[in-house]
């Protein structure tokens, strides 16, 4: 028996290795023939669901979002929305015939309504403020959107305009700021904020729900949607950040308003904490919402908390939960909430009853990126991705826990392209504790060889690598090379205390983390220990910097949006709370965290490192870059800085990215040896790629 078991399986991984000998290298070109699929919503009654695909050009440096439709089974797939402008947040109307949705094809976001038996899609709103992230009410009389505006101007369209075109156009060019934020992200603020607009679909005038000198919703990178209506259509609730010093406090609360923005109320005051993402349940008796309790710390453990609208009080229902809750939403029967959150490099789904508060694990080991529930709670769908697997769109039956797919727009290329799966292994790190690490393969894999590798740390740097599709884990595996990531002390998904370890302590156990999975990968008999290099982005850059400063044991390093001096960084970055806690002091000392910047072991350093940066990265402004660029080069250690001008810490996939990539295969063909990049970078800078 033991025989035809051997047998079977050798059989298997001959065959597994001959279908993948059959398929072409993933390639930087392949990343971009990816197609993205999501923002499910299932009709009111249950037949059918709206989704998007975006799709990618990388030759035209062009992008396009268009609205899908199916049925809740999966069939009779059929494209609604063909315009070359985007298409995207599809909205069912209550009798299910016909979708509203956002567009850009008049110039602005604006929405658009679209009936399922026919005709062209009919705009609804024309703002010239735009129309961002629009939920329609229970009675459907009414839109709630975000917008950018001047707080004198309201919803007046024209003083909004005027004044923009001024600044934007008049004879003085300048940021004037009296107090901080001056910038966010990649923006100066200049005076606007966003703010709540309720839009009357009949009458067709807005109102501003949220006056005054705060952003509601609160901020968010890439703009919020953290709002709702109340299930009668009277009360909107949402999150917004209203105190002296918004760049030092964590101190977001969810508040309440008439929907004709009367008698504004704060339900989250008691909290010194963030409290935010407010949604009502079905039957109107409750709001729940995100909570962290701990002031100043944004990585504190995000927990669901009920507020109880008759009683006024407020109680949080995952208390026993040692994972962060990411997102989540109501049962149609109030009883339970669904909710995704970070688990071991995965994002499962759970439920948990607010009446025992009893936690159920429904769907494990998934990358759960969004959901939404069907009207009966019989089934929810959800989109998701494997490292191996791009995203696609899936449907899971709570009675039968059947899971399948219900999309496969990325069938083709996985067919045609090796779309290298992830292998799992746990390494004791610092103190004795488990390191979760993912390690893939390059194209062709003989484990008789042996090939270069390349360790990449994670940002955050309280976030975890998970068992999904990124570009980084096919591109540099499809060129030959080993791909390691580790999830190190501070990383998400293995219980608060694990990820609160790194606060105070960015060169401690994190390191000794890296050190001794680094130790485990060079006893592989596949790689090559004198051919290892790492890469990281933001935290992980400055752990770039780091391994500089402390070690020469990596052949080279590329070290993006990164910071170097920790002294400078404090000063410049712009949420000064999260420099404010996790570069506390540990000893008392006020000045303990510079022990851990690495501007301060120049002496030591001598690794050829690839530096990459946004001249538009307020975070981390791209100034740090350029001092370590001059670091490095004053000493005559080979060096490359590249500066994206138009971009801030995320770069734009399709104008920056494909530069990204090429940059890193250039640098580690010449320090690792693996594959020659596709293009010349100098070439590729200068728009010649394609000539």
């Amino acid at each position: 028996m033991a025989r035809k078991i051997f047998l079977f399986i050798s059989a298997f991984f001959f065959v597994t290795s001959l279908n993948t000998a059959q398929k072409s290298a993933f390639t930087i070109e392949d990343l971009y023939k990816i197609k993205n699929v999501g923002s499910q919503v299932i009709s009111d009654d249950g037949s059918k669901i709206a989704f998007t695909v975006s799709s990618s050009d990388l030759r035209k440096s062009k992008s396009n979002t268009d609205i899908y439709l199916m049925n809740s089974d999966g069939s009779n797939i059929k494209q609604l929305t063909t315009h070359p402008a985007a298409d995207y947040n599809p909205i069912w109307t209550s009798d299910s015939r016909g979708i509203y949705f956002v567009s850009t094809r008049s110039g602005s976001e604006q929405v658009y309504y679209l009936s399922l038996d026919g005709g062209e899609a009919v705009q609804i709103t024309n703002c010239s403020l735009g129309v961002s992230s629009p939920k329609l009410s229970g009675d459907r009389k009414y839109f709630l959107f975000t917008a950018q505006v001047f707080p004198e101007c309201g919803a007046d369209e024209n003083c909004n305009k005027k004044i923009s075109d001024s600044m934007e156009n008049g004879p003085v060019q300048a940021h004037l700021a009296d107090s901080l934020f001056v910038r966010h992200w990649t923006e100066y603020m200049d005076g606007q904020y966003s703010h709540l607009f309720v839009y009357d679909i009949e009458k067709k005038n807005i109102t501003d729900v949220t006056p005054g000198y705060f952003d509601s919703p609160a901020f968010a990178p890439g703009g919020s949607s953290n709002y709702s209506f109340s299930p009668d259509s009277k009360e909107i609730a949402f999150d917004s950040k209203r105190v002296s010093r918004p760049e030092s406090s964590t101190n977001t609360d969810v508040w309440i308003v008439s929907a004709d923005g009367t008698g504004l109320k704060n339900i989250t005051e008691s909290n010194q904490g963030s409290d935010s993402n407010p949604k009502y349940s079905p039957d109107g008796k409750y709001i729940a919402y995100l909570t962290q309790i701990i002031p100043g710390y944004e990585s504190d453990r995000f927990r669901i908390a009920l507020y109880d609208r008759k009683t006024g009080t407020n109680k949080i229902i995952t208390e026993s939960f040692d994972n962060w809750v990411n997102d989540f939403e109501w049962s149609n029967d109030s009883r339970s909430i669904y909710f995704t959150a970070s688990e071991k490099g995965y994002q499962p789904l759970f439920n948990v009853d607010i009446r025992n508060l009893s936690i159920k694990k429904i769907i494990e080991n998934t990358a759960i990126f969004s959901f939404a529930l069907s009207p009966k709670n019989d089934f929810a769908v959800y989109n998701y991705s494997y490292v191996h697997k791009p995203v696609e769109i899936a449907r899971f039956d709570f009675g039968g826990k059947d899971k399948r797919d219900l999309t496969f727009f990325n069938k083709e290329i996985a067919e045609k392209v090796d779309i290298r799966p992830a292998e799992q292994v746990w390494v004791k790190g610092a103190d004795e504790t488990p390191v979760h690490v993912f390690i893939v393969k390059p194209h062709n894999f003989d484990p008789a060889k042996k090939y270069p590798l390349v360790i990449n740390v994670h940002g955050g740097p309280q976030m975890q690598w998970m068992d999904s599709f990124w570009g980084d884990w096919q591109v540099y595996p499809g060129s030959g090379y080993i791909v390691a990531y580790p999830n190190p002390h501070g990383s998400t998904g293995y219980g608060q205390k694990f990820t609160e370890a790194i606060s105070g302590d960015w060169d401690g156990k994190v390191y000794e983390d890296v050190m001794k999975v680094t130790d485990y990968l060079e006893s592989l008999p596949y790689v090559d220990k004198n051919r290892i290099g790492a890469m990281g982005w933001s935290y992980g850059g400055y752990f770039m910097n780091l391994l500089q400063a402390k070690t020469k044991r990596y052949k080279c390093l590329a070290s993006m949006m990164s910071i170097y001096d920790l002294a400078e960084f404090k000063g410049e970055t712009e949420e000064l709370w999260f420099a404010n806690w996790d570069l506390k002091s540990k000893t008392g000392d006020p000045d303990d965290y510079e022990k851990m910047s690495p501007s301060k072991y120049i002496d030591n350093f001598a690794t050829p490192t690839l530096i990459i940066t946004g001249e538009k990265d307020y975070r981390v402004p791209y100034t740090q870059s350029i001092r370590y660029f001059t670091d490095l080069q004053n000493k005559g250690i080979d060096s490359r800085l590249i500066i994206f001008k138009n971009d801030g810490h995320w770069p734009s996939g399709l104008k920056s990215m494909p530069l990204y990539y090429n940059s890193h295969l250039e640098w580690f063909h010449k320090y690792l040896g693996g594959d020659p990049a596709p293009w010349d970078s100098k070439k590729l800078v200068r728009n010649m790629i394609y000539e």
